[in-house]
């Protein structure tokens, strides 16, 4: 613990302001105190440079978020704890708008103190476990960029704030990994977590979906079946993709928003759930508004709190540590050794602007370890030389191309495992068995594939093969 830490305490009530004191003092920490909010800002306008400030919320005249404002102007790098006698979800969130690292609620033991302080002065590891932190399986947490830490930062203090949050970002930046973050880290943390993806049901079906329907509701509704948002009672639901949802759709769940209540379809009974809210999209909101395609109200609710996730070209840092963990998870899933990433392989990498973000790196990543082709692994990532993007199979996940994403997504995918399949064969001196073998697909898929693609013997194969 990193005892010589400058503290400033900031407590109009001298009897909590002494008790934390001390309580500072017992590990040594150099602590200035300040019984007002004014008197807090003056001294660090005077030059007093704490390293950490705990701040009180409620006090007269200039009150703990008119402070932590002022302060943050005046240090932004500041990192600031509230301390408040009340939970007041509305003023915690502000607080951490503004910038607050943490908060406490009075009173409360020396443990809590010690682990806040802990988590700001950076002398522990529970903020960041090491640099790739698992949510769960496949999903995986990265902060080794600025941005990332504080949006970590941000999901570790709304987790406990029972609101929604809404969280922006482009296609493929990692929102449902933010979002399962926070339950991870919430009280709910040991209850379901579920998602699900508005833009994929159909949206006669995501009613059903979300609210369950009852018997004889529609043809084919035989039993009564319950929706997510019972099956999540008490847990965590994610709403991905939320714009995608039918206005009429919207109404209703506005309507669960606010009391938590809602009726199966074709039901009457008032059932009551006490489900936290995640929502997530990356639509133009002003625009979508405007159309009519996202309900003004049901945007406010959802934006109790706001995570804008950056997109993978503004925290390069973050590339070589998921490159690394991508490739150790393809090798073992595909039973393969995982192939090198050569300082070229990481400049090109780091470089190239990742339009479809994650993903695309997961897919760069895959086709990489199948071909085993340095070279033409980062060829993929190298512009066109009249300035377009990426060839077609570099660029999954990114922009469009003539044909459409799903023409360029076929194409990518045909010329992957037209080369995997000659690199196969020529690894087997185009013995096929042993190539099927080695590509595990059958001898007989093998043999359609190569005539699918148009794969010739060359005549070095032949030659070597007669003698």
């Amino acid at each position: 613990m990193s005892v010589s830490a400058k503290i400033l305490l900031v407590d109009d009530e001298p009897g909590m302001l002494r008790y934390i004191k001390t309580l500072l003092e017992v590990d040594e920490y150099k602590v200035e105190t300040a019984s007002t909010g004014e008197e807090a800002l003056e001294r660090v306008q005077k030059g007093l440079q704490p390293e950490l400030v705990l701040l009180d919320l409620l006090m007269p005249g200039i009150d703990g978020l008119q402070t932590l404002e002022q302060l943050r102007k005046i240090q932004p790098t500041l990192k600031v704890v509230m301390l408040s006698c009340v939970s007041d979800t509305r003023k915690v969130v502000q607080a951490i708008r503004l910038g607050a690292h943490d908060y406490l609620t009075k009173p409360f033991q020396k443990a809590e103190l010690d682990a806040v302080i802990d988590q700001c002065l950076g002398t522990n590891q529970q903020n960041y476990p090491g640099e790739v932190e698992e949510l769960a399986e496949d999903v995986f947490f990265v902060a080794a960029s600025p941005a990332m830490r504080k949006l970590r930062s941000q999901a570790a203090l709304v987790a406990n704030v029972d609101i929604p949050v809404l969280m922006l970002g482009e296609s493929g930046t990692g929102k449902e990994v933010m979002a399962r973050l926070i339950h991870k880290l919430s009280p709910r943390a040991h209850r379901t977590f579920l998602k699900v993806n508005c833009a994929a049901v159909p949206g006669d079906l995501l009613e059903s979906e979300l609210f369950g329907y009852e018997a004889g509701a529609f043809t084919g509704a035989n039993h009564p079946k319950p929706g997510k948002f019972e099956l999540c009672n008490k847990g965590t639901i994610l709403l991905d993709e939320i714009g995608e949802m039918p206005p009429l759709l919207q109404a209703k769940l506005l309507h669960v928003l606010q009391d938590n209540t809602f009726s199966r379809l074709g039901g009457r009974a008032v059932i009551k759930v006490d489900v936290r809210i995640l929502a997530a999209t990356n639509i133009n909101i002003p625009e979508a508004i405007a159309h009519k395609r996202l309900r003004e109200d049901l945007y406010y609710r959802l934006n109790a709190f706001t995570l804008q996730v950056p997109p993978l070209r503004e925290r390069k840092e973050e590339i070589p540590i998921l490159l690394k963990h991508f490739m150790s998870r393809m090798a073992e899933r595909y039973a393969r050794p995982p192939l090198p990433l050569s300082p070229i392989m990481l400049k090109a990498c780091t470089d190239y602007t990742w339009p479809g973000n994650l993903r695309e790196l997961n897919n760069f990543v895959k086709r990489y370890l199948v071909l085993g082709d340095e070279k033409l692994a980062i060829h993929e990532l190298e512009p066109k030389p009249d300035g377009g993007s990426p060839s077609a199979a570099g660029s999954m996940g990114g922009s469009e191309s003539m044909g459409g994403l799903k023409s360029l997504a076929r194409s990518a995918k045909d010329e992957a495992e037209a080369e995997a399949i000659a690199k196969a064969l020529d690894e087997t001196n185009w013995n096929r068995k042993q190539a099927a073998v080695l590509l595990k697909i059958s001898y007989k898929a093998l043999l359609y594939k190569i005539r699918q693609y148009g794969i010739a013997e060359t005549k070095s194969h032949k030659l070597s093969a007669g003698a």
